[in-house]
C-alpha cells in the first residue's frame, strides 16, 4: 500500500536562523492534517508497471523509480537491496511545493537524472530555481538545488522518509506490511522491522528532522546564481548476515564524469561495434552496461563472479541462467565462465543425486508438466567448461573443474538408462526434444574434455551420442506430407504428444564449438534442419518481433503466456545463431532484423521476453508483466547476436581461430574491437560483401 504523506506537526516553531536584508521568504502553504494508512488493496492504477519505472541495478541492489523521480511508496517504487525494500518514498518538497517534473531519464545501467523546477509566488514564464537529482542503484542520491533569481531567496527543503522494509514478494502481491515508525539516528533516520535495519544519512546533516513524520528539513538561503547539494546515503543490515553479496563495481559517487558521477567499473569497457547499422552500437553498449550491472561476487569466494538472473524479480543466482548467460559472453573473455563454473561446482549434489547442478523447477503452463532447471544447468556445466577451453580458459583452471564435469557427464548417462534418453526426474516424467539435443551436445564436447585425463567415461559418452542420434529420429520425429518436424514433448511411455510446435525447438541448432572451431555434430540429418528452419520461420511461430514459444493458433496459445506464445529473447537467439551456423544465413538475418526492430522500442534495454502478438504496421512489442529488465540472459543474447555475425571460431588448444563472417553480412560493414581470445586483446573487421580481416590478437594464433 502506498505509504502515507505527512508533514511536520503543525505547532513546530521555526528553526533560529535570520534571512539577509535582500532576501525573499517564500511561504509554504497551509498543510492539512494526514490521514491515518489505510489498509485497502490499491486498485491498478495504483500499481506502476515496472516496465514504465525508471529502473537501476547496481545487483544486488536496485530502484525503481516513477518519471518525476518522487518516490511515494505506491506499488514497488523505492530502493531495495537483497530484494528487501530500504526505502520506499523519499519526496522532496521545495517551499511545501513539488517541483514540476521536467526530466526524467536513466543515464546508465546504475545511475538516472531528475529535473525539475520550483514554482515560486509571482515568477515568470522562466524557471529560476531548478532541482537536479542524480539517484544510483547502489542506495545513494545526490540533490543539487541551483537558483537563476535575481534576488536572495530563503528557501526549505524538506525530504518526506519513509520504508516498510518488506520482501519483493509480499511487494509483488500487494502484502507489504504498514509503514515503520522511524527514530533519528545522527545525521537521519533509521527504520527496524525485527533483524532488518536501514538507515537514512544525509550531508550535509539536516536543520531539522522530525521522526514522528519522517521528514528532514534544510533551511537554506540562496543567492543569485549560487547552488546548494546534499548527498543521501542509505546502509541496510541484516541481523545474522555473513556478509551478503556485494556489487562487482565500484562505487558510483567518485570524482570525474557528467555531474560528478563516474559509472561502475567492468571488463568490457573496451569493446566496441562500429557497424553500418545504426542500431548495433546502442544496443550493444546498453546490453553490456546491464551485464556488468547484474554481476555478483560468490559470498564463499568473492574473486567469483557471476550473473543475478534479472531485475526486479530475480536479482540472485539462478544456475542454468548464469551458465547460458557466461556461455553467450564467451568471446568477451573467459572470467566470467570460469567465476560462474566455480561458484556451481561449490554448490553441486553430493548423494543420491551426486553430480546435479541445484535448480528449481519451472512452470511450463497448465497444459505441460513443470521442467526442471536443475537439469538444464547439469547439461550446461561441461559445455561452457568446453567451450571455454576453447576461447582459451587456462588449463590449469579447466583441470580444475573437470572433476565436476566428469559428475555431470556421469550423471547423464546414469539418467539416461537403458532407454537411452534423458528424463524430467519424476516417475512416468516426459522425454522434452530440447533436453536430448543438450544431452546430445554435453556428451559430444565433454567427451573431448574427459580425453584431457584418460577418464573412461569418454568413450562411454561418445557411444552414447552416436546411439542417440540414431534413436532420436524414431522417437522424436513425426513425418508428414509437408516434410515431418520434431516432437517437442514425448511420454515414457513412447506415446507421441505435445506435438505442438515451440521456439525451444532451436535447440536443435545449437550443436556447440568442437575442436578446429567446427561445429559439433548434431541429431538432426541436413533435410531436416532445413525443414526445422523452414517451421521456425514459419507465420505460426514467426511474429515478426521473434518465436513465440508456442505456435499462434495451437490448444492453449496466448500471446503473453511466458511458455505459450509470448517471445522469449533467448530462444530467439538461439534460433539465429544456429541458423547462420548451419548455413542459413539468410533466414537468420530476417530474424535478427526483428530483434533489433523491437530493441529500439525497448531503447536497447531488451526484456528476457515480450508479447508475440502479429506485428502489424506501425505496432510496437508488448513487454510482459513479469519480464525481468534488464535480464542477464536478453542482455547477453543481445551481444551474442551482435558477435555472431563476426563468426570467430576459436580453438585456443589448438593454436587457431576460424573467421567465417555471415556472407550476408547483415549489419553492413562491421568492426569489432575489444573482444578477448587466448587471454588477449582480439579485434576483426567484416567488409559489406561478408569478408573478414583480423586487425588485432594474440601472438602464436594461426587464422584457420
Amino acid at each position: 500500500m502506498p505509504l502515507p504523506e505527512t508533514g511536520p506537526p503543525a505547532a513546530q516553531p521555526e528553526e533560529p536562523g535570520t534571512p539577509g536584508p535582500d532576501a525573499t521568504r517564500v511561504p509554504a502553504p497551509a498543510r492539512a492534517p494526514a490521514p491515518r494508512p489505510s489498509p485497502r488493496v490499491p486498485p491498478a492504477r495504483e500499481r506502476p508497471s515496472a516496465h514504465r519505472s525508471l529502473l537501476c541495478v547496481a545487483a544486488p541492489a536496485f530502484v525503481i523509480s516513477p518519471e518525476d523521480g518522487q518516490l511515494r511508496g505506491a506499488g514497488m517504487e523505492g530502493f531495495y537491496r537483497d530484494n528487501v525494500r530500504v526505502l520506499a518514498r523519499c519526496k522532496l518538497l521545495l517551499a511545501g511545493r513539488e517541483p514540476l517534473p521536467l526530466l526524467g531519464h536513466r543515464t546508465s545501467a546504475e545511475l538516472a537524472r531528475f529535473v525539475a523546477a520550483a514554482e515560486l509566488p509571482g515568477g515568470g514564464p522562466d524557471p529560476e530555481v531548478i532541482v537536479e537529482r542524480h539517484r544510483s542503484a547502489a542506495c545513494q542520491e545526490r540533490i543539487t538545488v541551483r537558483s537563476a533569481c535575481e534576488r536572495t531567496l530563503r528557501l526549505t527543503l524538506e525530504l518526506h522518509l519513509g520504508t516498510d522494509l518488506a520482501d519483493l514478494g509480499a511487494i509483488a502481491v500487494q502484502a507489504a506490511g504498514p509503514p515503520l515508525a522511524a527514530t533519528v539516528a545522527g545525521a537521519g533516520l533509521r527504520w527496524t522491522r525485527g533483524a532488518l535495519r536501514a538507515t537514512v544519512e544525509a550531508q550535509p546533516p539536516p536543520d531539522t528532522a522530525f521522526a514522528a513524520t519522517g521528514i528532514l528539513q534544510w533551511d537554506w538561503e540562496l543567492r543569485p546564481g549560487e547552488a546548494r547539494e546534499l548527498t543521501l546515503g542509505l546502509r541496510f543490515d541484516r541481523a545474522g548476515n555473513r556478509g551478503a553479496e556485494t556489487p562487482a563495481g565500484e562505487g558510483p559517487w567518485a570524482a570525474g564524469g557528467a555531474g560528478g558521477l563516474r559509472r561502475p567499473v567492468d571488463d568490457w569497457s573496451a569493446v566496441r561495434a562500429e557497424s553500418e547499422d545504426r542500431r548495433a552500437a546502442p544496443l550493444l553498449t546498453a546490453s553490456l552496461e546491464d551485464l556488468a550491472a547484474l554481476q555478483l561476487r560468490d559470498a564463499d569466494n568473492p574473486a567469483d563472479r557471476y550473473l543475478a538472473a534479472g531485475v526486479p524479480w530475480r536479482c540472485a543466482l539462478a544456475p542454468a541462467e548464469a551458465l547460458r548467460a557466461a556461455r553467450m559472453l564467451l568471446p568477451l573473455g573467459t572470467r566470467l565462465a570460469a567465476g560462474t563454473l566455480r561458484t556451481l561446482a561449490r554448490r553441486r549434489a553430493d548423494g543420491r543425486h551426486r553430480g546435479v547442478i541445484p535448480g528449481t523447477l519451472r512452470s511450463t503452463g497448465p497444459h505441460r508438466p513443470p521442467s526442471d532447471t536443475g537439469i538444464e544447468a547439469t547439461l550446461l556445466f561441461p559445455v561452457v567448461l568446453a567451450e571455454a577451453r576453447r576461447w582459451g580458459l587456462p588449463e590449469r583452471e579447466t583441470e580444475a573443474l573437470l572433476p565436476t564435469a566428469e559428475l555431470c557427464l556421469r550423471w547423464i548417462l546414469e539418467a539416461a538408462g537403458d532407454e537411452g534418453f534423458v528424463p524430467d526426474p519424476g516417475p512416468g516424467a516426459p522425454h522434452r526434444c530440447e533436453v536430448q539435443a543438450a544431452a546430445h551436445r554435453a556428451a559430444v564436447l565433454g567427451a573431448e574434455l574427459l580425453e584431457l585425463n584418460g577418464s573412461s567415461a569418454a568413450a562411454e559418452l561418445s557411444e552414447w551420442a552416436g546411439e542417440l542420434r540414431s534413436r532420436f529420429a524414431d522417437r522424436f520425429w513425426t513425418d508428414d506430407e509437408a516434410g515431418g518436424r520434431p516432437v517437442p514433448l514425448a511420454l515414457a511411455s513412447g506415446a507421441p504428444d505435445g506435438q505442438q510446435l515451440t521456439s525451444s525447438l532451436a535447440e536443435l541448432l545449437d550443436t556447440g564449438l568442437a575442436a578446429g572451431g567446427k561445429q559439433a555434430p548434431g541429431l538432426l540429418t541436413k533435410a531436416r534442419e532445413e525443414r526445422l528452419v523452414c517451421l521456425l520461420r514459419s507465420p505460426r511461430l514467426d511474429s515478426g518481433w521473434g518465436l513465440r514459444t508456442l505456435a499462434e493458433g495451437a490448444p492453449g496459445y496466448n500471446p503473453f503466456g511466458h511458455r505459450y506464445g509470448a517471445v522469449r529473447l533467448e530462444d530467439t537467439a538461439t534460433a539465429i545463431v544456429g541458423m547462420a551456423a548451419h548455413g542459413y544465413e539468410e533466414e537468420a538475418g530476417g530474424l535478427l532484423a526483428e530483434v533489433l526492430d523491437a530493441s529500439g522500442a525497448f531503447e536497447g534495454r531488451l526484456p528476457e521476453m515480450y508479447a508475440g502478438e502479429r506485428r502489424a504496421p506501425r505496432s510496437v512489442p508488448v513487454p510482459h508483466p513479469a519480464a525481468c529488465r534488464p535480464s542477464a540472459v536478453a542482455a547477453a543474447a543481445a551481444v551474442h547476436l551482435l558477435l555472431a555475425s563476426a563468426g570467430v571460431r576459436p580453438d585456443v588448444p589448438g593454436g587457431t581461430v576460424d573467421l567465417r563472417p555471415w556472407r550476408t553480412a547483415p549489419l553492413g560493414e562491421l568492426r569489432l574491437r575489444g573482444l578477448v581470445v587466448a587471454e588477449h586483446p582480439f579485434s576483426v573487421r567484416i567488409s559489406r560483401l561478408g569478408m573478414g580481416v583480423v586487425e588485432e590478437a594474440a601472438n602464436g594464433l594461426r587464422l584457420g
